[in-house]
């Protein structure tokens, strides 16, 4: 399929306005995600409708902990990414066009996630698992069938997109978590093959939209773990953001080509945590850690328990009609 969001520039070459690369792309040749190509001067998605992936997940699992909690979200990915960080989970499926040069998925066509989402109960679509950014056109088609169903649309993204990407999709965007990797800028060229500055824009943007943001740090030992750089994160949302915005840190483990360095103490996430409350945040969340405290949701302004998780499950539920059940004050999010 043609690609949407693209100029034509000369001498048959074309500039992809899809995410924050901007890739300037000579015919015959592939943007940096590896799913987009140019034909004699044409712009091409080569993953619309190319399904790797679909799964009826819990909501929290995203994770979104304040956005219809307790509700399942049906989540899908075609491969590629316009990342190549070297720590990903997902790696097999994100990777694969650059590494192996494939791209595997079964056609499956806008309405048919509709129909799959309805059929699981899921009261959200989530675009997740690889990057949803570079399969924006397929999204796109979706989200607006899924509005017209009463269907939330949720991305999952590591934030590298352009405004007008924003601009574009945001009529149907309902949600998203973002992963904020790093602090510095250093880190996100050395490890991602990316840049800190459009992500920072990308999560202002999205606020100012009206889009529900969760925030996501993968805590990586010796790397971006310090209390300067978690300093600058929870600086950074609670006053460019706002201090409603959750921020999950998570655990790391070592995957893909980052082997090398151990998985990520507890007591770092309590730290972040600590961090984070100290900087004005009302919730913040530890990641990858069954059963901690961080799990759980807390009334920031009596400090009592509103929702007890463990792992993606919600054991105890007490917000009412938005509120605490005991002090009433409003909690935020979407659908609590």
């Amino acid at each position: 399929m043609e690609a949407r969001l693209y100029q034509k520039l000369e001498d048959e070459r074309v500039q992809c306005n899809l995410c924050a690369h901007r890739c300037k792309i000579s015919p015959g040749k592939l943007g940096i995600c590896r799913v987009r190509e140019n034909r004699n001067g044409t712009l091409y998605t080569l993953v619309y409708g190319k399904v790797i992936s679909q799964a009826a997940d819990p909501v929290e699992k995203k994770p979104l902990f304040h956005f219809y909690p307790g509700t399942t979200a049906f989540s899908i990915a075609t491969v590629g990414c316009n990342f190549q960080c070297q720590f990903c989970q997902n790696w097999e499926i994100s990777q694969m066009p650059r590494e192996e040069g494939r791209i595997l998925g079964g056609n499956v066509p806008p309405e048919i996630i509709v129909r799959n989402a309805k059929r699981y109960g899921s009261r959200s679509i989530a675009y997740t698992y690889t990057e949803p950014t570079i399969f924006f056109e397929y999204a796109y088609d979706i989200a607006v069938l899924a509005h017209q169903e009463g269907i939330a649309n949720i991305y999952v993204t590591n934030g590298y997109m352009t405004p007008e990407m924003l601009e574009a999709f945001h009529p149907y965007l309902d949600a998203a978590n973002v992963d904020l990797k790093a602090g510095k800028d250093e880190f996100y060229r050395k490890y991602c093959g990316a840049r800190l500055q459009p992500v920072l824009d990308s999560l202002k943007k999205m606020k100012s939209m009206g889009i529900w943001v969760e925030v996501t740090t993968l805590i990586i030992p010796g790397l971006n773990d310090s209390e300067e750089e978690l300093r600058f994160i929870a600086d950074f949302i609670a006053k460019e953001l706002g201090p409603e915005t959750p921020w999950h840190v998570s655990r790391f483990h070592p995957h893909y080509k980052m082997l090398d360095r151990p998985p990520t103490p507890v007591a770092t996430l309590h730290k972040a945590r600590e961090i984070g409350l100290k900087a004005g945040l009302r919730y913040v969340y530890e990641g990858n850690v069954p059963g901690s405290e961080g799990e759980n949701t807390y009334c920031y302004n009596c400090g009592r328990l509103l929702i007890r998780r463990f792992g993606f499950s919600i054991l105890e539920y007490r917000i009412t009609d938005g509120r605490c059940y005991q002090c009433g004050a409003p909690i935020d999010g979407v659908g609590l």
